[in-house]
């Protein structure tokens, strides 16, 4: 049986990014899991949290074996300075981007079959001038990826997104015909090829009240949405709508469809928040490699207390593990 190796961002040093690293290998797992991380953070953390860790330093030569609890494989990198926790600091913006270097770089080349990202601060990469948006974006332009889709996964529902972090009063602008269709493509195409749906349905949800009120509560479902549904649909993706938000949220309405496309971020994933905050799913459609993440920030309040939720990140890695494993049976096939 072939073991996967995930890698695993451990994020903002002063947030909990690493003491949920820590508490994610109290767990076996069936894949080769590697956290990239400062080791002095990692120790330090494991002390404050009284949990007991065996640190072992990553071998890329070695072959995969599955993860044990009490464990903790380290891909070593070092923050320019020690971390406060809670205490922001842009001095460690670089390390922290050097680490969804290290990853995505590795996943590119088949060094690792996913990646998976604990949060990190925008703010603070901001002060040290970095112009970065999210991990979304960044990751897009590093893999060089036209257009990446953002898609949530719980239990109950998965959300995409057409736009992702713009100003509620830059979106309008942004949703075009043309956009709309080429994240339609994306959508279909990878719910078909990572998560294995033969023929996804995707409920495509207006931009304006009441999907617009034909025309009375706004244009862009008449003059934008629709056209791009025709298209759609005549290449073959089962795309309905443009839907109402207010009411596709209903258990009646998830259950008629596989994905909801919401026009901007609230819209869509305050609904599915709601339903399934800290157990939810990060996922990057339209890369070339396989990125999960959390559904939360750094919490940089609750730093090293162990208060931190590791829910949402097993569910990452639980959910990178299951679309490595399609990756792996697409190159066998």
């Amino acid at each position: 049986m072939r073991v996967p190796r995930i890698v695993i961002t451990s994020g903002e040093p002063a947030g909990i990014g690493p003491d949920t690293c820590v508490m994610l290998a109290q767990a076996d797992w069936d894949a080769d899991l590697v956290v990239a991380a400062d080791p002095d953070l990692i120790e330090s953390t494991a002390r404050a949290l009284a949990l007991p860790v065996a640190i072992t330093a990553y071998d890329a030569a070695a072959a995969p074996t599955p993860s044990r609890a009490g464990h903790l494989k380290l891909l070593a990198a070092r923050c320019a300075r020690a971390p406060v926790p809670g205490t922001l600091d842009p001095a460690n913006a670089r390390y922290v981007l050097g680490l969804l270097d290290r990853a995505s770089d590795g996943c590119l080349r088949g060094e690792f079959a996913a990646m998976v990202t604990a949060p990190v601060q925008k703010s603070v990469l901001s002060d040290a001038g970095v112009a970065f948006t999210g991990h979304t974006e960044y990751l897009a332009a590093r893999t060089h990826a036209p257009l990446p889709v953002m898609l949530l996964v719980c239990e109950r529902m998965r959300v995409a997104l057409v736009t992702t972090h713009l100003p509620l009063a830059a979106v309008p602008a942004a949703i075009t015909a043309d956009r709309l269709l080429a994240t339609l493509r994306v959508v279909h195409a990878d719910l078909r090829r990572r998560f294995r749906m033969s023929a996804p349905r995707i409920a495509v949800l207006g931009l304006n009240p009441h999907a617009g009120e034909s025309g009375h509560l706004g244009r862009e479902e008449i003059d934008v949405l629709e056209p791009a549904l025709r298209t759609a649909r005549a290449e073959g993706i089962d795309a309905r709508g443009p839907i109402p938000a207010d009411t596709a949220f209903t258990p009646r309405a998830l259950a008629q469809v596989d994905v909801v496309l919401a026009m901007y971020h609230d819209q869509g994933l305050a609904a599915l928040k709601a339903a399934s905050f800290g157990e939810a799913v990060n996922v990057t459609l339209g890369l070339p490699i396989v990125r999960t993440s959390v559904d939360h920030g750094t919490a940089l309040a609750i730093a090293r207390t162990g208060r931190a939720d590791p829910g949402s990140l097993r569910a990452a890695v639980a959910l990178a593990i299951e679309l490595a494993g399609h990756g792996a049976a697409d190159a066998g096939s």
